[in-house]
């Protein structure tokens, strides 16, 4: 049995997000929208780690937090001009998106 988690997080521009995203490597997986002029909700997807993108004022009200594993936290660091610092845990770094949604990206100490 495969378990799979999807965080939606609130958005408000979806091309502003997309855009935004696909700086971390995530593409489109799909897109919905009840009727034109409605908001959209969008999965996207990166390695196997889905996020969905709502518009829905009633989803996610926001801002959230996703804690995303890479092999390379450097390069997004460097893509973002963030910093990186040592934890404990793993060597991360956190950047925000156009609407304040929090990511923190990771990559274990023997990653690098």
């Amino acid at each position: 049995m495969t378990t799979l988690a999807a965080p939606v997080l609130r958005i408000t521009d979806l091309d502003r997000a997309l855009a935004w995203w696909s700086r971390l490597g995530f593409a489109e997986e799909f897109r919905h929208q009840f009727e034109p002029g409605l908001p959209w909700y969008v999965g996207i997807v990166r390695d196997g780690s889905l996020v969905h993108l709502s518009q829905h004022t009633g989803d996610a009200a926001g801002p959230g937090l996703v804690y995303l594993w890479v092999d390379d936290v450097d390069a997004v660091a460097a893509e973002f001009g963030a910093t990186v610092e040592d934890m404990p845990w793993a060597r991360d770094c956190e950047i925000v998106d156009p609407d304040g949604n929090r990511v923190r990206v990771a990559s274990a100490h023997d990653a690098v």
